[in-house]
């Protein structure tokens, strides 16, 4: 790979927004340390426990199709450079840039968690996202297991759930997945942003391969469980003249379902793309950047509800006009999370018996 870490999506640390002071590595110095004294191109990844006091967060986004989710793990090893999480590290004092992708937060407490808050009087049913911010089954999760022990309990309440995930790790858990499916409890998407292998390789450095990805579609699909893809984020320029032979393989892997979000720059995440564009495709940065632009009202990214998923502008309008039109050629068109919420069952307390108030 030209350029950066062997191994991870981000080419520096750059500090995050809340730092007061930021510093800088002399990028010729440390290249003339590394030949002086054959040090790797490597960081190591660290886990962090964490304690929350509670594991389900809300939103109400109105161009989001849940409101609750789950994040067993804060940063995410995959080191996506496009990673819309990757502000979020800067609420720690860390960078979004390396720190994000190799000094991580598991949460081991969070499928007991999970039963106490499920079983709070009032508690209403509506779908659990796994995923909405960092992947589940990012590679520490093979050692934590962390998102079996939430779909345990998922599956124990009767309770819906989606799962978002570009890893092909989702299929350690088909036994639990298959027992919600058949209960009509689970939507899973997988994201594949690409099938260029290399390219790929450098925007996700630590997901599974494209190919890979697919593979684990047709495995869901096998078992039963419903599962659509995620084509995000669409990258003017670079990924897009691919999308339509994704949503193809798609189809041909047993994928349900389809849709797609525009890439999103938002604070820290602007430098950390750019810098990663001028590294691996230099030739193509000024024109990505322009026609991205284009679709941004002129600026690198706009926030606006309804919007920021999908960009406006000529070049967006045709992208959502040919996307629809390949979703019903293929039999994609996008379903909501359509999961039943109807069966949920409060967990028992931990002691067996029940409260008399």
């Amino acid at each position: 790979m030209q350029g950066g870490l062997r191994g991870r999506g981000a080419a520096s640390n750059r500090g995050g927004r809340y730092l007061q002071a930021t510093r800088e590595a002399d990028a010729e110095q440390l290249e003339q340390q590394r030949l002086q004294e054959g040090v790797p191109e490597r960081v190591a990844t660290v886990v962090q426990v964490v304690r929350s006091r509670q594991i389900i967060s809300q939103n109400q986004s109105p161009d989001i199709p849940f409101h609750q989710s789950i994040n067993p793990y804060q940063g995410c090893e995959h080191g996506c450079i496009y990673c819309y999480a990757r502000p979020s590290h800067a609420w720690h004092d860390l960078s979004p840039g390396l720190d994000f992708e190799t000094r991580l937060f598991a949460k081991p407490d969070a499928a007991d968690l999970l039963r106490k808050e499920l079983a709070k009087p009032g508690y209403q049913a509506s779908p659990i996202m796994l995923g909405a911010n960092t992947d589940p089954y990012q590679p520490i999760d093979r050692q934590w297991q962390i998102t079996r022990q939430l779909l345990q309990v998922l599956l124990d309440c009767r309770h819906p759930v989606g799962i978002i995930t570009k890893s092909a790790l989702i299929e350690r858990d088909l036994d639990l997945l298959q027992a919600l499916a058949a209960q009509g409890l689970i939507q899973t998407y997988l994201s594949v942003t690409t099938l260029d292998a290399e390219l790929a390789r450098r925007l996700e450095p630590r997901a599974a391969t494209p190919l890979r990805r697919l593979q684990a579609v047709q495995a869901l699909h096998r078992a039963g469980v419903s599962v659509g893809v995620l084509v995000a984020p669409i990258i003017p320029a670079l990924t897009d003249a691919g999308v339509f032979s994704v949503l193809q393989a798609a189809a041909e892997a047993g994928a349900g379902s389809a849709s797609y979000v525009i890439l999103r720059l938002p604070l820290e995440i602007r430098d950390l793309f750019v810098e990663w564009l001028k590294q691996h495709y230099p030739q193509r940065a000024e024109h990505v950047m322009s026609v991205l632009q284009q679709m941004r009202g002129g600026q690198d990214y706009q926030s606006a509800y309804g919007e920021r998923m999908k960009g406006r502008g000529p070049y967006a309008d045709m992208l959502r006009r040919q996307f629809a039109l390949h979703c019903r050629r293929l039999g994609l068109a996008r379903r909501s999370l359509d999961v039943r919420c109807d069966l949920f069952q409060p967990p028992s307390p931990a002691n067996g018996q029940l409260s008399l108030f």
